[in-house]
């Protein structure tokens, strides 16, 4: 998806009689630059205009060029919540990309919004039939989302501290970070965005205070074989104590908060 091995073929040759000395920089200069501004058309699709009063917060542009999402890529979101991240993608993938929408039955069933959320949004992007285009829904356990075939990319936001909670059973966390590092093909990336708990906090925070221990996520993650490719502070407030639960008036939409990129091997 991102091959960068054409970058050290090119540093590695030597430099030609006559080239000057710009040539050789822009020879040498990553293969994929990322930036905000190229997502623009996604995130000025008039099927997400409901979503842009987030935006300043979310910081849609950047998230997608830290996951580094490219037209044509295969993306899950897992547990798409009301699909904020889901609508985003469905234009980044451009026409020739896929963007499976999971949402988990145990969500479902703790709130049938979820269940309202996504034929919402699948609907934006069907065809007059009412057939799926670009986005296309998953409903399932929480740990068998049936991902149909091999992802570029899985994003989760604000939502991995989840699989911690009380509700579910022992060992979650660890099958559905074993589910995301099968889903991916070889070099597929998952990106994670979470509030961040208290240094040492452990599962406990994200039963009380809806967070997740960055040293409890990672540990999970790289047991299943995932290796860290890119940390960002896109999200962090410094600010934010940690120890408040994400929904009081008093932190909510300004908490301390992860973004991970972390790679499957090839």
């Amino acid at each position: 998806m991102r091959n960068l091995l054409i970058i050290a073929a090119l540093a590695s040759m030597p430099v030609l009689a006559g080239c000057s000395s710009n040539k050789q920089s822009e020879a040498e200069a990553p293969a994929n630059e990322y930036s905000a501004r190229q997502y623009m058309q996604a995130i000025n699709d008039i099927s997400r205009m409901d979503d842009q009063e987030q935006d300043a917060a979310r910081k849609p542009g950047e998230l997608l060029a830290f996951a580094q999402i490219d037209r044509g890529d295969v993306v899950g979101d897992f547990i798409m919540g009301g699909g904020y991240v889901t609508r985003l993608l469905a234009t980044a993938v451009g026409a020739d990309g896929r963007v499976y929408a999971f949402q988990p039955d145990e969500f479902i069933g703790f709130n049938p919004d979820y269940a309202q959320d996504q034929d919402d949004t699948v609907r934006r992007y069907s065809d007059d039939d009412g057939n799926p285009v670009t986005v296309f829904p998953l409903r399932a356990p929480l740990t068998q989302p049936g991902w149909p075939e091999p992802l570029d990319t899985i994003i989760t936001v604000m939502n991995f501290h989840d699989l911690y909670l009380d509700q579910f059973p022992e060992g979650t966390a660890d099958a559905a970070a074993a589910m995301l590092f099968d889903a991916l093909k070889p070099g597929g990336t998952l990106v994670v965005v979470d509030h961040l708990a208290a240094d040492g906090a452990g599962a406990e925070a994200a039963n009380t205070l809806h967070r997740m221990d960055a040293d409890l996520a990672l540990a999970t993650l790289t047991a299943a074989g995932f290796e860290m490719d890119a940390e960002s502070d896109l999200y962090a407030r410094p600010d934010d104590p940690r120890d408040e639960n994400v929904f009081e008036a008093t932190i909510r939409g300004r908490t301390d908060q992860f973004a991970w990129r972390l790679r499957k091997p090839q």
